[in-house]
């Protein structure tokens, strides 16, 4: 799956007082960014103020955001204010290393900023990831937990089914009937997610898909 952040969503965040689309769009984004933060050697309090500083210049620019297709997808826009950001962010660290004198933390500070197709590749892999825990703790309260513990355990952990099922007291066929009940409602709550007329499709099965998240 190659989510894609929906429209509809979008365009109501250029409404600075719905606060039930700006919740919605940091509980996906937020953790989005702080991990791409943390990976590319931020601490934690920098990181936050990274996030906080995206999260500054979207509410400025997101009238000017055009939902043309053509254009491209609003995760690269954001992934765009992001980068700029974090770049800033590094070019104040090196002025400051190169005062300390401390050869070791600017070389470290220098070799930070990955090239914009990695670091953007990464983006969009942290995205997949959020994408699939955002709809997991959406569903999770619809199943019942050994239901739940069967999908989890084949479809996430990865492990052989007639190990879980015998472990969960379950019939292997059970085993794989819950991994699709659920895996069937994590698609749909992509879906809502990402995309207003349906998520993007690869050529994965249900368990690689799920695993690639």
């Amino acid at each position: 799956m190659e989510p894609t952040t929906r429209q509809s969503l979008v365009l109501r965040l250029r409404n600075l007082e719905d606060q039930a689309a700006w919740a919605e769009f940091l509980s996906i984004y937020e953790p989005l960014i702080y991990q791409l933060a943390r990976r590319k050697g931020l601490q934690d309090a920098d990181a936050r103020d990274l996030c906080q500083e995206v999260f500054r210049a979207v509410t400025g620019a997101i009238e000017r955001w055009d939902p043309d297709p053509a254009k491209g997808r609003f995760r690269g826009w954001l992934f765009r204010i992001t980068r700029n950001l974090m770049v800033n962010y590094f070019a104040k660290e090196r002025q400051q290393a190169r005062g300390t004198g401390s050869s070791s933390v600017y070389e470290m500070l220098n070799a930070s900023p990955a090239r914009d197709a990695e670091t953007e590749a990464e983006f969009a892999a942290e995205f997949q990831r959020q994408a699939f825990r955002w709809a997991a703790q959406h569903v999770k309260s619809d199943f019942a937990e050994t239901t739940w513990q069967a999908f989890w355990k084949t479809g996430v952990e990865n492990r052989p089914i007639d190990e879980v099922a015998r472990e969960l007291g379950l019939s292997p066929g059970a085993v794989y009937i819950a991994r699709s009940r659920v895996l069937a409602r994590l698609r749909d709550q992509v879906q809502q997610l990402t995309h207003d007329s349906g998520i993007i499709s690869g050529d994965q099965e249900d368990g690689d898909a799920i695993r690639s998240l």
